[in-house]
């Protein structure tokens, strides 16, 4: 047993898990609006919980007239753009005003002579990856400075999507490597946009959107962070609510990679019923045993490469270590689907790959039409 979590762990620090990334200062601003919204009144009356459910936020805000949101928004910035249950466009404008200003903390903090060289460094990362989201052709759905920073990004009409598919990341995820020019498929903006375009290939004027989801804490480096289901189970949190606040419209796929499976199997135990199937690539587990611990109605999609490194990681759960049963084993339970063109664990989502096709025919609704891995008939019962 000892041998197999020693595996786990060396694994995990071969395979470029590894980027210390700390946010200096102790402000949090998004903790501070967030305090001040619930001891503050707006024209006289109290404002709502936060985290109320979307539809007592929506309901809110129908109370307001265009000035009120504007006023609303520019006074909490941070916490409109992150409010499930907000009007879509307004959580994009509030983003992009909390956007400018985290800019301008990061653009005193370069020539801060109270931090090193490399913090220095990091600010300017960090002011340019804000510039970058505030393009006027990017629609950012969530946004949190604080520490290494949380960010998702919306591709397409999200408003008026009848399917909408979340990529869920994993490990080595935050504000800096959002997106990458190099390797940006691992990334995921490329993700995200990778799976869009091939729903857009299958479907031209398909009512579709996907998301890049990064609104969770995801670990860092070799420690116990990549091992355990901690930041699985609070991303988990974060997840159920964010599928909660989309479109009552729109049937819900769950795109989910390597530890982002992770994510989707703590949330799938109580998912939101618009949540009508899961996928998971190059999983270490989504620490159940089998696809009826979920207790979900949502279908269960497992792949992986035949050169994805993933498989060498011993599946089994002791102690809290390690993410249980392997997704595309037989015993598992999943609909197995091919991933032929991935090679390896980063390259799911690259185009023309098997991989993101299937990724995208699910996103669409298109189940019948993936293609299964082996001869597995994975669409049989299917609905």
């Amino acid at each position: 047993m000892l041998l197999a979590l020693a595996v786990v762990f060396v694994m995990l620090a071969t395979t470029g898990w590894t980027a210390i990334r700390h946010h200096g200062g102790d402000m949090d601003p998004r903790a501070r609006e967030l305090a001040s919204w619930r001891e503050g009144r707006f024209d006289g009356h109290r404002l709502p919980d936060p985290y109320a459910p979307p539809p007592v936020l929506q309901r809110f805000f129908t109370t307001l007239d265009t000035r009120q949101r504007a006023r609303l928004t520019a006074r909490y910035p941070l916490v409109v753009g992150n409010l499930n249950g907000a009007p879509i466009k307004l959580r994009y404008r509030a983003n992009r005003l909390a956007l400018i200003r985290a800019r301008e903390v990061e653009r005193r903090r370069t020539t801060s002579t109270q931090l090193t060289p490399l913090g220095r460094e990091n600010a300017t990362r960090r002011m340019q990856r804000y510039a970058s989201l505030l393009r006027a052709d990017r629609q950012v759905i969530a946004f949190d400075p604080a520490g290494s920073g949380r960010v998702a990004e919306v591709f397409g009409d999200l408003e008026h999507a009848r399917h909408v598919a979340v990529v869920v990341p994993g490990v080595d995820t935050d504000i800096l490597t959002f997106q990458k020019t190099r390797r940006r498929y691992t990334a995921p903006v490329g993700m995200a946009r990778s799976v869009y375009q091939a729903e857009r290939s299958l479907e031209p004027h398909g009512a579709n959107a996907v998301i890049a989801w990064a609104d969770y804490t995801a670990p860092v480096g070799t420690g116990l962070d990549a091992a355990t289901g901690k930041l699985a189970a609070e991303g988990a949190l974060r997840l159920r609510a964010f599928v909660t606040g989309l479109p009552d419209e729109a049937a819900v796929t769950l795109l989910c990679h390597s530890y982002g499976s992770v994510v989707c199997g703590v949330a799938a135990r109580d998912l939101d019923p618009s949540v009508t199937d899961i996928a998971v690539a190059g999983s270490p587990g989504m620490r159940a045993g089998h696809v009826s611990d979920f207790g979900t109605r949502a279908r269960v999609w497992a792949m992986r490469d035949g050169n994805d490194w993933i498989a060498d990681v011993p599946n089994l759960e002791v102690g809290g270590l390690g993410h249980g049963a392997d997704p595309v084993a037989e015993g598992f339970g999943a609909r197995r689907l091919s991933a032929a063109g991935a090679d390896g664990h980063s390259g799911y989502f690259v185009p023309g790959t098997e991989s993101v096709s299937n990724f995208a025919k699910l996103g669409i609704g298109a189940i019948h039409s993936v293609t299964c891995a082996d001869d597995d008939d994975c669409t049989a019962d299917a609905g």
